[in-house]
């Protein structure tokens, strides 16, 4: 038997009005013919989210999730199509939505509570749990101009999540807390879950809205793409960043002594790859062109994640390799005889330095690999872990 159906997007498109003109003395002397463009934030999309549903709506920089979410909230209205929705519904979208700036934290817990539908009986019963969750006792009778982002996120989703929603929408701004109160905030996401009430999650990690998320829904441009498991949109998203990835220009720098003509992961045949599976072993191969004879040099290799997150980083001096003097064309090979990372998208940056650590050449976003998990954990890192029990 299906659950309740309380979120109801059909045929939905948003379309804003983007004015260009350049300054106030250009609109008003083309008040008659301003220059606007029209920007299609979603088309025609259609989804619905059910009680004891978690659904992470994923997609590159201005594929519509935010807006999408918005008109879910019914903070924005579509510009065409229907949106249906069911019980009591709390959103933490954009950073100090529905707190005014010149009030304290206390009146703003009020505020924010009769926009989520609260009561001031029902706000007033729970207010001393909203200030224990957020954390921020010593500041709530502060005016909120002076919070800090991180403050601003612990009021904001205090409030949102003693409404009682039935339905919980979730936009990036948990990003802006410290590490132990996103933790915090997870663990109220997953108590939810248990109760059985629908939460939708916008959110840039892949890892968390497979960790969060019973459904993944996949956003370009406007147009819905995949709506189906959290692996398979995983895997969709991934698929289009590594497309981008592939039509990116790399950043190159070089001093002109030492020149990298061409750089590739290879497999153990020697066969450049862009997909490998978790306890490959891979090759990073390097081919240089040095001008003069140089001495003393140092190569090194980083990875880090789709987001920019270092992973790794393989200095050839720190692991004790001393490298032959090179003039003319040389081919520099690192091997790496058991891949550790976890499914994802990995990119590697590269570097030839000097005996100082000066680089005589580096290239950024060199290259980019898919890495298949083994289906055994999750995560960027991929632990060899073994269990015993002794009974």
């Amino acid at each position: 038997m299906s659950m309740p159906e309380v979120v109801r997007v059909d045929n939905v498109s948003k379309v804003f009005q983007l004015h260009r003109d350049t300054s106030v003395k250009d609109r008003v002397l083309r008040s008659s013919r301003s220059r606007v463009q029209k920007f299609r934030a979603l088309d025609s999309v259609s989804v619905d989210v059910r009680l004891n549903e978690s659904v992470g709506l994923m997609g590159h920089n201005g594929s519509g999730k935010s807006t999408l979410l918005k008109i879910m909230g019914s903070i924005i209205r579509p510009t065409t199509g229907r949106v249906t929705t069911r019980g009591r519904m709390a959103a933490l979208l954009e950073l100090g939505a529905g707190f005014h700036q010149d009030l304290t934290g206390r009146e703003n817990v009020f505020l924010n509570a009769s926009i989520l539908g609260m009561t001031r009986a029902e706000t007033e019963a729970c207010f001393d749990e909203i200030v224990d969750f957020s954390g921020i006792e010593q500041f709530i009778d502060t005016q909120v101009k002076f919070y800090s982002s991180g403050m601003y996120v612990r009021l904001a989703f205090a409030v949102a999540v003693h409404s009682d929603p039935d339905v919980l929408l979730v936009d990036e701004v948990l990003a802006v807390g410290d590490e132990p109160f996103q933790r915090k905030c997870m663990d109220k996401i997953h108590e939810f879950q248990t109760e059985g009430r629908a939460i939708v999650l916008v959110s840039h990690s892949a890892e968390q809205v497979e960790s969060v998320c019973t459904r993944g829904v996949v956003l370009d441009h406007g147009k819905l793409v995949f709506d189906g498991s959290t692996s398979d949109a995983v895997r969709i998203l991934r698929e289009g960043f590594q497309r981008d990835a592939l039509a990116a220009p790399v950043h190159t720098e070089e001093t002109g002594m030492i020149s990298i003509r061409d750089i590739a992961m290879v497999d153990e045949a020697g066969e450049p790859i862009r997909v490998a599976r978790t306890g490959d072993t891979i090759r990073i191969r390097m081919d240089l062109s040095a001008t003069k004879r140089i001495e003393g040099w140092v190569t090194a290799f980083s990875l880090d994640t789709n987001l920019g997150q270092k992973l790794h980083y393989y200095n050839s001096r720190n692991s004790g390799a001393s490298l032959p003097a090179i003039e003319g064309d040389a081919t520099v090979m690192i091997t790496v005889p058991t891949l550790t990372l976890g499914e994802g998208m990995y990119r590697m940056n590269v570097s030839i330095d000097d005996a100082g650590g000066q680089p005589y050449a580096q290239r950024d976003g060199a290259w980019d690999l898919v890495v298949q998990g083994n289906g055994i954990g999750s995560g960027p890192v991929a632990l060899n872990s073994s269990i015993e029990v002794d009974a």
